[in-house]
């Protein structure tokens, strides 16, 4: 039973974490002499528009004008973050009739799959557009838990969930708003594939998965295998940077394959439009599909959040070498890469091709934008009370969790609308901070 209580304690033990930390004090001293690990060379020279307003207070859930999802009862737990349309967190005034903080016309479907490519196996879980006929069952959606296979994987998390800290409480979501293996949507869909964090699982941020779904993309996640929250150890380095690249290759080609090893339910059915790819990665995972948009010419856009894909812990990255139009989301208070992660960010915005563009996230911490803040110790940067990162030794609230993950996924769906569906209007939206107390947009157009 010892694997069955693991995972918490490896997480917060981790050493990763603090040589992460130590490798971006490396990477602060190399950009303030004005070179990187990978080209070396930035365009700060050339123009970047920027929209925001003055920044509000904190503690996003006295935000005006929001409406943040409904709690558990006796708990507190975040449960259903897609289905309550009116969040106050958008406007929708990109594509006419498409209301990008809003879910969409579809109820969504998950179903998952292993995958075998050359000596590793990976646990995809994929979600779709369903059929109307699954309306009922995506809204009452599944456990989060369901997510984790039985055995004593699924033991140590619901060990997880049942301790969960004031922060895990709050960041934490523990209801889906999917049906499990349900008929898809009549179709094909543009395809999104999302790269997790370190030591994190492929679920880490379904509530964007279930969002794009809504709107008629198909979002596929691996577990990669030796740097999950089950089966921890894998460095952060160039090499196994690039095996994770090679795990989200492998299920670009099941999928556009049709593999033997996908699900029934989506497989010989058409569903997948292989000719409009792109991907998205949250820390760990933003490296990952930097490095897949340069090497990989299937991907025509890539969202990274909260990590730089271009620095000295990955030399071979470079964002000049990355012909394909890229969003960048901030969270100011970062308390994970800190300022000098942040700073990299900024870096790699001049630095990238244009059309490029940069979210800033006011009062949000690293893990703001995902499903499993505070899920553990390592994991609550980003829901409850912390401590700046940009003003040394001062409490504050981080911003509430539902807006984070609202507005992260407005800003994908418009951005992939645009690059992948040829929707010139979602400009519009990523033109615009929203919400504009805790938004600000800059453009390299």
């Amino acid at each position: 039973m010892e694997r069955a209580l693991s995972p918490a304690r490896r997480i917060v033990d981790t050493p990763a974490v603090f040589a992460l930390h130590r490798l971006l004090v490396l990477a602060s001293a190399l950009a303030l002499c004005g070179c990187t690990g990978g080209s070396g060379t930035f365009e700060t020279d050339e123009s970047a528009t920027t929209s925001a307003t003055s920044p509000a207070t904190s503690g996003a859930s006295e935000t005006a004008g929001s409406t943040t999802a409904a709690s558990e009862s006796d708990t507190g737990t975040s449960t259903d973050a897609s289905t309550d349309t009116n969040t106050g967190t958008g406007t929708g005034t990109g594509t006419p009739g498409i209301d990008y903080d809003a879910a969409g016309p579809h109820p969504v479907a998950n179903d998952r799959f292993v995958l075998s490519s050359g000596d590793r196996e990976l646990l995809v879980e994929l979600w779709y557009p369903a059929d109307p006929s699954a309306t009922e069952a995506a809204a009452a959606g599944q456990s989060i838990a369901e997510f984790v296979p039985e055995g004593p994987d699924r033991e140590a998390f619901d060990a997880l969930l049942a301790d969960l800290s004031p922060a895990g409480m709050i960041g934490t979501r523990t209801q889906t708003s999917a049906a499990f293996a349900a008929p898809p949507a009549a179709g094909s869909w543009p395809l999104l594939v999302f790269s997790h964090c370190h030591e994190c699982v492929r679920f880490s941020s379904y509530s964007l998965a279930e969002h794009l779904a809504s709107h008629g993309f198909v979002v596929a996640a691996p577990d990669h295998a030796g740097n999950t929250l089950f089966d921890p150890g894998a460095l952060l380095s160039d090499e196994f940077l690039m095996t994770r690249v090679g795990d989200l290759q492998a299920v670009l080609d099941a999928l556009t394959g049709e593999d033997d090893a996908l699900p029934s339910s989506i497989k010989g059915k058409g569903v997948i439009d292989s000719s409009k790819i792109g991907a998205f990665g949250h820390s760990y995972g933003a490296a990952t599909v930097g490095r897949l948009a340069q090497e990989d010419a299937r991907i025509l856009a890539a969202m990274p959040i909260a990590a730089p894909v271009e620095n000295p812990i990955f030399p071979g990255t470079q964002v000049a070498a990355i012909e394909r139009p890229l969003l960048f989301v901030r969270a100011e208070e970062d308390n994970s890469i800190l300022a000098i992660g942040n700073n990299l960010i900024d870096l790699n915005f001049m630095g990238a091709h244009p059309p490029v563009w940069l979210i800033k996230v006011r009062d949000a911490g690293h893990w703001n934008f995902s499903d499993i803040c505070g899920l553990t110790e390592h994991l609550a940067a980003g829901c409850g009370e912390g401590t700046r990162q940009t003003v040394a030794g001062e409490a504050f609230t981080y911003l509430d969790i539902d807006v984070a993950r609202r507005l992260a996924g407005a800003y994908a769906l418009a951005f992939f609308d645009l690059q992948l569906r040829g929707n010139a209007d979602a400009a519009a939206y990523l033109a615009s901070p929203e919400p504009a107390e805790w938004v600000e947009v800059s453009a390299r157009e």
